[in-house]
């Protein structure tokens, strides 16, 4: 298995669910949450922390018994973080028939050294064309997330500014 990848499997217990049986949402973000650190930790060689998910979609129900496996995939690297694809499958294992997409997300982990700063990671080795498309893919989605960072520090500054303006008494 490459060094920028973890596959994660757990059957789905009664005390992962609600009265209906339908498996919480918060119980597989929590083993999707794993899977991205334990792929981000491999791959840094050093602790990593979640700093972002994006764009977590629910595509199907996952009952008690379902064997769910999560498969988690550094697919971008910056300087000191990594955006990590994660996909979770779901199989009912008393049908035949193949597992089924049930959720995706991107989690960006940050790599930190011995005193919790950031750390530089190594560079991603893009060895195939898919792997190309799908770092190119998180490029563009973080630069997107700093733009809207700015953006929202801009929003922010002028709303304090426009506060101070109102409790500033006139001369």
């Amino acid at each position: 298995m490459p060094q920028n990848k973890i596959v994660i499997s757990e059957v789905m217990m009664p005390s992962q669910a609600n009265p209906n049986g339908n498996v919480h949402g918060g119980e597989i973000m929590k083993i999707m949450d794993s899977a991205a650190y334990a792929a981000a930790r491999k791959y840094a060689r050093s602790n990593v922390v979640t700093a972002r998910v994006d764009e977590l979609e629910f595509h199907m129900p996952i009952l008690i018994g379902d064997l769910v496996t999560c498969t988690a995939e550094i697919v971008f690297v910056g300087h000191s973080s990594m955006e990590v694809a994660v996909n979770v499958e779901v199989e009912d294992l008393d049908e035949e028939g193949r597992p089924q997409r049930a959720l995706s997300a991107y989690f960006t982990m940050v790599a930190l050294d011995r005193n919790s700063r950031p750390k530089s990671v190594p560079p991603l080795i893009l060895d195939t064309e898919e792997a190309r498309t799908a770092f190119e893919e998180g490029r563009l989605r973080y630069e997107a997330h700093k733009e809207r960072k700015k953006q929202q520090r801009e929003v922010e500054k002028r709303r304090a500014d426009a506060k101070k303006t109102l409790r500033e008494p006139e001369n």
